[in-house]
């Protein structure tokens, strides 16, 4: 049961080969940028379709290459932000939550984008444009954008990477509480050891578009099972 994934995928000469499965924690994908972090959530959310593979959650297959089962991005229950955040400039905050769940009645979604806005401290924001408003309310906007639909699933590509670091920690903290709040599994990707620490249930370390080291954070940094993971961790290189 949980999220399980296995996919592989090349991609302008970049090959990834991924096999894992978390349960409904905080789970941090975390390495070197170009590891293939970031393409391994664009393959469990539909947006990049994979050569082979199987992307399921607790006992529903959204992509089975064998099967031939594969739900499109919209079908599948899984809520992403960007790193860029990716707001909409021409529209009001609660515009940008609005576009989040297209499917949801008017009245339901009016209902539950103002229950999103006093959840995440947006209120009296509702008419401010992106540009208007601070960059820890952007992010706050983007993550009720992705949680309007009430997803299975938060998919989250290193969304506090842009942020100064008070905002950062203010972030990380927010996003410990979102946990509790929404008790769904969250997949984030980062390379900030710091913040892979603060957050991690289970840290899944990526080298080169493959797995080489699973486990608690307390486990990477006191068992690296490589030098590269040693790096990584700070701990040092394993072998002279």
């Amino acid at each position: 049961m949980g999220l399980q994934v296995s996919l592989k995928k090349k991609l302008n000469g970049f090959s990834l080969d991924i096999d894992w499965a978390i349960g409904n924690e905080l789970a941090v994908l975390f390495g070197f940028s170009g590891a293939g972090k970031s393409m391994t959530l664009q393959l469990i959310a539909g947006l990049l379709k994979p050569e082979e593979g199987r992307v399921s959650l607790d006992d529903v297959v959204y992509y089975d290459s064998t099967a031939g089962t594969d739900y499109s991005p919209q079908t599948r229950p899984f809520g992403y932000v960007f790193q860029d955040l990716a707001l909409f400039p021409h529209m009001t905050v609660i515009e940008n939550i609005y576009f989040g769940a297209p499917a949801v009645p008017k009245h339901d979604k009016i209902d539950r984008a103002q229950s999103m806005l006093c959840s995440f401290g947006l209120d009296g924001l509702d008419n401010r444009y992106p540009h208007e408003i601070s960059g820890g309310q952007r992010q706050r906007v983007a993550f009720a954008r992705a949680l309007m639909r009430q997803p299975h699933v938060l998919l989250l590509d290193e969304p506090f990477s842009a942020l100064d670091y008070p905002l950062r920690l203010e972030m990380r903290r927010f996003l410990k509480e979102l946990k509790k709040q929404f008790d769904i599994p969250i997949v984030l990707v980062t390379h900030d050891l710091s913040e892979a620490l603060m957050l991690a249930d289970t840290m899944i370390v990526y080298s080169q578009g493959r797995i080489i080291q699973k486990g608690t954070p307390d486990a990477v940094m006191n068992n690296p099972h490589n030098d590269e993971v040693a790096r990584l961790t700070g701990a040092g290189v394993l072998s002279l």
